[in-house]
């Protein structure tokens, strides 16, 4: 099993190499004291689970991790209120619900993380996903964010059952 560490300070490993990775305009927080909508990343350990990609943006990432395509109406559940709560759900949702089909290319790879789906624990987070960031790494919404190239460095080393450790 591989673990994968980001820090708070924005600082990724993969093996001895470390890269930049961006983290939520929230700052970090343990996952207990996660909120829905606050822009924090939750500290914690989390299993890779699988990856979604965009197929009009490029192949599919190489990884043995479980992969996908983003169809146009798919969409993640970030209702607390709603039973689909952080979990993928078709647009439209009669609840409220993140589009992964993104103007931006934010999401065009996006690895879901085993937060909060064990199950979902309502208002502690959704969508906390390891994917694109901005050319000029400005924060997400409480995600990880490394550059595509990085992403998929990442995704070929990566396994079924490693995990991406968050940490101060």
């Amino acid at each position: 099993m591989t673990r994968f560490i980001v820090t708070s300070d924005g600082r990724f490993q993969i093996g001895e190499t470390v890269i930049r990775a961006a983290l939520g305009k929230g700052g970090v927080k343990h996952e207990t004291e996660k909120v829905e909508g606050d822009g924090a990343t939750p500290l914690g350990t989390y299993v890779l689970r699988r990856v979604l990609y965009r197929v009009d943006r490029g192949d599919a990432p190489k990884t043995v991790l479980p992969v996908r395509t983003i169809r146009a109406d798919d969409g993640w559940c970030d209702d607390p209120a709603d039973a689909a709560y952080n979990r993928p759900v078709r647009l439209p949702y009669p609840a409220s619900a993140e589009e992964m089909i993104r103007k931006d290319e934010l999401y065009d790879i996006v690895v879901v993380l085993s937060h909060n789906d064990d199950p979902p624990v309502a208002g502690r987070g959704s969508a906390v996903f390891l994917h694109c960031a901005k050319p000029d790494y400005s924060p997400t919404l409480g995600c990880v964010a490394l550059a595509r190239a990085d992403l998929e460095a990442v995704l070929v080393q990566a396994k079924v059952g490693d995990i991406l450790e968050i940490r101060r």
